[in-house]
């Protein structure tokens, strides 16, 4: 559709044959792909367990209720053990992410055609990585534990922070940059305090907000291995402990709550 000048009226214009043809086919297309889909996952699916879901789940809800209150005690330990999985992964997350989203950067990579390439490929590298794969690869190379934990939520954390961040970098101003480096400020310099003043409330934006996303992470790597209130709960899971399964599901409910109420708050105060 063009772009339309103030004041002036739009003008109805009937589609082509073509253009009536297309959009038809396309239709016709998406219809036939997700009717495809449908019966291929219909073919797969039990369709017995399906309908029996609801017994099931009333089944199971009972034996949770009522929680074993008694063992809220017991898993305090592994519940700020993700708490510092969490929060040791994004400072480690943020601390890779950083150098890297300034190489990725086209106002500031050091070179365009060698070093961003590798830069932005790390990153989406991260991304394209879950914080799963990561945790189950770092258990089988370090062990069951907290540091795998840590190393999966970093590494899941790098890519996430190093795009946002360098796409901050690439919208700020190159002026204060620029006027610095004119009156005598060699790079570094120039970039320390004519860009990173910029970016900062971005920064730190992207870091808590992550760090937010990371303690709903941290809550299931656990099932792999990698530390936490996860190993807690695979563990009641395979004891048919439902009772104590209820128990660590309100309280990661309620850090999950906690931690963004926290995260709003420093967010607004940064904002």
């Amino acid at each position: 559709m063009p772009v339309l000048e103030r004041g002036e009226t739009p003008e109805w214009r009937r589609r082509t044959s073509g253009q009536q043809w297309l959009r038809f086919v396309g239709a016709l297309g998406l219809t036939a792909a997700l009717v495809a889909a449908a019966a291929a996952i219909s073919a797969q699916t039990t369709w017995s367990f399906v309908l029996d879901a609801g017994v099931q789940l009333r089944d199971l809800g009972m034996r949770m209720f009522p929680p074993e209150g008694s063992y809220a005690v017991t898993i305090a330990r592994p519940l700020l053990d993700t708490l510092h999985i969490a929060t040791l992964g994004t400072a480690l997350g943020v601390l890779i992410a950083l150098p890297l989203a300034f190489a990725a950067a086209t106002t500031t990579t050091p070179s365009r055609v060698y070093v961003r390439p590798i830069a932005i490929l790390l990153l989406v590298t991260s991304r394209s990585v879950n914080s799963i794969i990561w945790a189950l690869m770092l258990v089988v190379l370090l062990g069951p534990g907290i540091p795998a934990g840590v190393l999966a939520i970093a590494f899941r954390s790098v890519g996430f922070v190093g795009k946002l961040v360098y796409e901050a970098i690439e919208e700020a101003p190159e002026l204060p940059v620029t006027a610095m480096e004119t009156t005598g400020a060699g790079r570094p310099q120039a970039l320390a305090f004519g860009l990173v003043p910029q970016i900062l409330p971005s920064m730190a934006g992207v870091s808590i907000y992550r760090w937010e996303i990371n303690i709903r992470e941290a809550t299931i790597l656990g099932l792999v291995g990698a530390g936490g209130i996860g190993m807690a709960l695979q563990a009641s899971i395979d004891a048919l402990r439902w009772s104590r399964v209820s128990v660590i599901l309100l309280a990661i409910l309620a850090t999950v709550v906690f931690a963004e109420l926290v995260s709003a708050r420093i967010r607004r105060a940064l904002g």
